[in-house]
């Protein structure tokens, strides 16, 4: 199976639990050092820290972590413990006086689905989860279902288990493109373009707030701008794989992170654009199957908050 780790320097790390009122968790996703990246909030509810930093306009461009988190807002605080482990490793923006690691991070709500609504992730699980990440090896498989971020996560307004999932593709010019996805969303997937069941859209109201979180990660050398540019166009494949995404009451995400291993054709302006257009394609293909991937992979649960189905492997 394919996973953003096909990307060579990508790791993932992941902490979860899901005993005594707990159905919540941390991903971390740990670049190489030097990794450039930035982001596309498109969702109408999203909860994000430092995502302002990621702009092209603004002064870095280097990222040193990305979290992946539950507990919606409360859960933001996981990133401290990122920040705190590439501190200790010495990855971050070099300052007077030592570095400040750029670690930005993005919640799905999951408040309660484990029967207790103050179990939520801590300092303490974005630190475990990015020493997970860091003690991995290049290329390893990556855990996927119910398990970090995605540990308590749903779709189809709280009916059906979500979970993690991964994917990547491999172009003819050694490009590689791999996305991770964090699938806690309102909709239902599509087959391609075909729904499949149009009757399960019409359940009761939605719970207050859905997100789905994705990190696109690819070998090519990109700028900060690209980065952006290859966020914003990875948002059609959240598009292609759920209905509906992107509403008021989503907070669907998407990081790009660019190790630079691979440089792009740019001997002219058509083979830039080129390049780039193929790329770009390529991550709005992978994160379509990443979410997909990560539908499949969920298991059913039964909390004292409530019992989620599994939605089934004939999504894939």
């Amino acid at each position: 199976m394919t996973s953003i780790t096909d990307v060579p320097g990508i790791r993932v790390g992941h902490a979860t639990r899901t005993t005594d009122g707990w159905l919540s968790g941390v991903t971390v996703i740990l670049p190489p050092p030097g990794t450039i990246g930035s982001v596309d909030v498109r969702g109408g509810g999203p909860g994000t820290h430092e995502t302002d930093a990621l702009d092209p306009t603004t002064l870095t461009s280097r990222i040193d972590a990305v979290v992946l988190t539950g507990g919606s807002a409360y859960g933001l605080v996981s990133a401290s413990g990122a920040q705190r482990w590439c501190e200790e490793d010495g990855r971050g923006f070099p300052v007077t006086g030592g570095v400040v690691p750029i670690v930005p991070a993005a919640a799905i709500f999951d408040l309660g689905r484990g029967g207790d609504f103050t179990a939520r992730p801590d300092l303490a699980m974005g630190y475990a989860a990015t020493a997970a990440a860091a003690a991995r090896e290049d290329g390893h498989d990556v855990d996927r279902g119910n398990v970090g971020a995605g540990t308590g996560a749903v779709i189809g307004r709280g009916t059906y288990k979500g979970g993690v999932g991964t994917a990547s593709i491999t172009l003819e010019n050694g490009v590689v493109v791999g996305a991770l996805a964090v699938v806690n969303a309102l909709g239902l997937p599509y087959r391609g373009f075909e729904k499949l069941d149009d009757q399960r859209q019409r359940v009761s109201a939605p719970p207050p707030l859905n997100t789905t979180l994705v990190v696109v990660a690819t070998n090519a050398t990109l700028d900060k701008a690209e980065c952006k540019r290859t966020a914003s166009a990875a948002h059609a494949g959240l598009a292609r794989a759920l209905n509906p995404s992107h509403t008021l009451a989503d907070g669907d995400t998407v990081f790009c992170l660019a190790t630079g291993a691979l440089a792009l054709d740019r001997s002219s302006d058509a083979a830039r654009q080129y390049s780039l257009i193929t790329l770009q394609s390529a991550a709005a293909d992978v994160v379509r199957l990443a979410i997909l991937d990560g539908v499949a992979s969920a298991d059913a649960v039964d909390t004292p908050a409530g019992e989620f189905r599994a939605y089934g492997d004939d999504v894939r």
